[in-house]
Formats: C-alpha cells, structure tokens, sequence
C-alpha cells in the first residue's frame, strides 16, 4: 500500500509540474489582461469564449479519453494498441466534422453568440477546441505509458510558447508600433487586442499537435476496429453525458450571464470582473486536476490487479487534507492575492471563498464517482451530473438578473454539494468503500474554526494581519502532520524522514 501511495503522490507532483506550474503562470496572466485589456468588458468576452470552449472540449472528446484508460487496462483485450488506433480514429473523425460544421455556418454562429462584428473569434476558437480534443488522446497514451516528464514537458513546452505569443502581441508589439512602427505595421492592428490572445491560442495548439506526431506513431501503425469502437462508445456516452453537465456546472455562469441582461457590455463587464476574481480561486482547480492526472490511471490499475479499496479510502483522505490546506492558505493571504488585479475588479473577491468551496466539493465527487467507472455503470455520473447541472441553471436563471455574478459563485457551490452526496449514498450502496469520514469531519471542523479565527478578528495592519494569519495555518499544518500525515510518503523528501526510523 505504501508503494502505492508513494506512486499516486509522486505522479501527481510530476503531472502537477505541467498543471500546477502551468495554470499558474496563465494566471499570472490576469494582471495584464486586467490592465492592458481596454476595458473589463473586453475580458469578459475572452471569460466567456474560453467557457465555451471548455464545454466544447468535453463534448467533442466525449468520454473517450476515460473510456481508452478503461479499455486498454481490461484484462480480455489483448491488443491495446487497437484501443489506441480505435480512440484516435474516432477523435479525428469527430474534430473534422466538427470544423466543417462550425466553418459553414460561422455568421449566424457568431450572431447568436454576440460575436457578429468579429466572427473570427469563434474560428479561431473552433479551431483551437478540435485539435486539442484530439491531442487529449496522444496526451492520455502519455499518462498511460507512465511517460509523465514528456507529458509535463511537452505542455510546459506550450504554455511557455502561448504566454510568450501573448506578451509579444499584446506589450511588444505596441511598444513597437509607437516607437518603430515599421517592424510591425505590415501585421500588427493595435485595436484587435482580443483576437491576438486568440491567435496565440491557435499557433500554440498547432505546435502542440506537431510535437504529438511521434506520439501518434503506434496507434496509426494499427487497425482500428469498428467493433471495439462501438463497445468504447457504449462505455463512454454515459461520461459524455456526465461530462457535458460536470462542466456545464462550471462553465454556465460563464455561458449565460451574457444572455441574461439586455445592456451586453454590462454583460461582459460584469463577466470581466467575475471571471477576473475567480482566477484567484484557481489555486484549488489546479490541485484537483493534477491529482486527477494521476488518480485515473492508478485507479483503473488497481482495478485491474483486484486490490482492494483501502488505496481510494487513502486517496481521499489525502485530497481533503491538501485541500483544506490550500483553502485556508488562499483566503489567509487574499490581502496579497488580490493584486494580481486592479482595484476596480475588487468588489467581485466576494467570490473567491465559496467558489473555493464549489471546486472542493467537486474534487470529492469526482474521487467518490470512481465507484461507477469500475463496476461499469457509468450511467450513474451522468444521472448526478444532470441533477447538478439542473440545479446550477435554475438558480443562475432566476437569481443572477437580481444578484449578479454573486448567484452564479453560489450556484456552483450549491449543485458540487448535491452531487458530492448523491454520488456518496448511493456508492455505499453499489460499491461500498470504507473512508475515513471521522478524519473527513474533524478537519473539516478545524478548518471551518481556523478559518474564523484568521478572518474575524479586526487588524487593522496589513502586516500584524499577515502574521497573525501565518501563525495560525503553521499551527493547522502541525496538527496534520502529527495526527495524520505521513511524511515519509511524499515524494522526494519522504526518503530524508524513512531513514530516521
């Protein structure tokens, strides 16, 4: 067991290098889009094409991705490499037609969306989301490899490339153009700020796809099977029916808002702020999606060697502890966070601790949901995720014309909830795991205690506030690691604290 745990952490430490490192430095973005960008209006278009974007990602990659770790991890398929010819097929397939469809009919696209003055923003984004749909599966064959330094290279690789495409279009290139404009006048449209962020986007997902190519090379010397494929897609609708309403959970506010108010660029400028402050809860995102990086394929491994379900019980109680961890750091230093944007996006920090708490509910979930991938009822996640995603609408649509963007902060939060128990009960009942819910409750308990003490006390001083709050998460920290954490199971330094014994 203790291999085990040591394997899950130190894949997600290396997954988290491209994810963790990644986002991060794509948020250190937001303090030049907030600030280069004209107006918050203009940042609420980037929020919202991104969100559909997000949404499109998962329906063009339709639980495949989920469906090719399944697959090539069951014991009667004696030929993985045709899951993996099977899985790139379909996603080509799906990705070409995808662009053609969008490509005909892009003006009364772009009009529905808003877009109708620029309807290159909605190619560029078509564009973007189908060759990244496809590259999900070259990406999966990494995790499954356990090639995980190419994995976190290679998306290193691109977000360097996007960030770098970024600067250069939106700080390089006006400087230019008011001090040498000859450099880039034949190119360079100073008032096209919004496409240049999209641009990037492309050129990078093209770069990404190339540097795929080898990646590809086994499953294109393969035969895909048309019959595998029908079996891959009975497995995998359920997900894409769960994954359309899991992201919808996520992306709605950031979908709807427009269409909610008649005045659109309020729309947008309330969206702009939104979508701004809510990067600064990212942070919790972030862990989620490394820790899963690594927990899909560990799961369905164990699965496959018939171990037994203390490893998800460990993994769960793991995931609660970091979590509440990086909750209660955020908020404790939000003092210093929030300046990664102008003062004119700070009514919108509001947000921060309860979409906090949205993504950690989800996080649960998705650990808790693992119980119907294994026993193969897949239709249970999409029955929680319609549910959730019910649940988030309704309350945007009727709430947010009167509340803001603050009902759509409280939307998720309510819908992750509900899932979170739903998946819970009703896995006790289909495939019972025995976690560790007396360790779930008693942090969950201190946390909710820290978490006052550190923010109702009036300290006027920034500094004294600071300190305060520090003192207060090494003593959270201390307790953790004397009543629960076991040092000598992380990654690298574990082995420092396993020769001591």
């Amino acid at each position: 067991m203790a291999g085990g745990m040591k394997r899950l952490a130190g894949e997600t430490a290396i997954y988290g290098v491209s994810s963790i490192v990644g986002k991060f430095l794509n948020w250190m973005l937001v303090p030049m889009y907030t600030r280069v960008l004209a107006t918050e209006s203009d940042y609420g278009i980037v929020t919202n094409l991104y969100a559909w974007t997000a949404l499109l990602m998962v329906i063009l990659t339709y639980g495949m991705e989920t469906g090719f770790f399944r697959f090539m991890n069951k014991k009667e398929i004696k030929l993985p490499m045709r899951v993996y010819a099977t899985t790139l097929f379909s996603l080509a397939m799906t990705s070409v037609f995808f662009m053609v469809l969008v490509f005909g009919a892009l003006t009364p696209i772009s009009h529905s969306l808003g877009y109708e003055a620029h309807p290159e923003y909605v190619g560029m984004m078509a564009g973007i989301v189908a060759v990244d749909a496809f590259c999900c599966i070259p990406f999966a064959f990494l995790r499954y490899q356990g090639r995980a330094v190419r994995f976190a290279g290679i998306k290193l690789f691109n977000i360097f490339l996007n960030i770098a495409l970024v600067i250069f279009f939106l700080i390089a290139c006006p400087w230019l153009y008011e001090h040498v404009p000859g450099l880039v006048s034949w190119f360079y449209v100073p008032d096209y700020q919004v496409g240049y962020i999209f641009i990037a986007n492309v050129a990078t997902s093209a770069v990404t796809f190339l540097l795929l190519v080898p990646d590809m090379v086994p499953g294109l010397r393969e035969k895909a099977s048309f019959v595998l494929l029908k079996q891959m897609l009975k497995y995998s609708f359920p997900i894409l029916i769960l994954g359309i309403a899991g992201i919808f959970n996520q992306t709605a506010d950031k979908i709807l808002f427009p269409f909610l108010f008649e005045d659109k660029d309020y729309a947008n400028t309330q969206l702009g702020i939104y979508g701004a402050c809510f990067k600064v809860a990212v942070v919790m995102v972030m862990f989620i999606q490394a820790f899963r990086y690594a927990y899909e394929p560990f799961i369905f491994a164990k699965n496959k060697s018939d171990d037994n379900t203390r490893a998800y019980s460990e993994a769960m109680k793991y995931f609660i502890i970091f979590s509440l961890i990086i909750f209660l750091g955020v908020m404790y230093y939000l003092d210093i966070l929030k300046y990664i944007v102008p003062v004119e996006y700070y009514p919108g920090l509001r947000v921060v601790p309860i979409v906090m708490l949205g993504e950690f509910f989800f996080g649960i979930y998705f650990n808790l949901s693992f119980w119907y991938k294994l026993i193969d009822q897949t239709q249970w996640g999409a029955y929680f995720s319609t549910i959730g995603c019910v649940v988030t609408v309704l309350i945007i649509v009727l709430l947010a014309p009167t509340f803001g963007y603050m009902a759509c902060a409280w939307a998720s939060f309510a819908s992750n909830l509900l899932m979170m128990i739903l998946s819970y009960v009703i896995g006790q009942k289909k495939f019972p795991i025995q976690y560790d819910l007396k360790s779930a409750a008693v942090y969950g308990v201190l946390a909710v205690a820290f978490y006052a003490a550190g923010m109702l006390p009036r300290i006027d001083s920034e500094l004294l506030r600071l300190g305060y709050r520090t003192v207060l998460l090494l003593i959270f920290l201390a307790i953790i690691v004397k009543r629960d954490l076991p040092l000598n199971e992380l990654p690298y330094i574990g082995k420092r604290f396993a020769s001591k014994k």
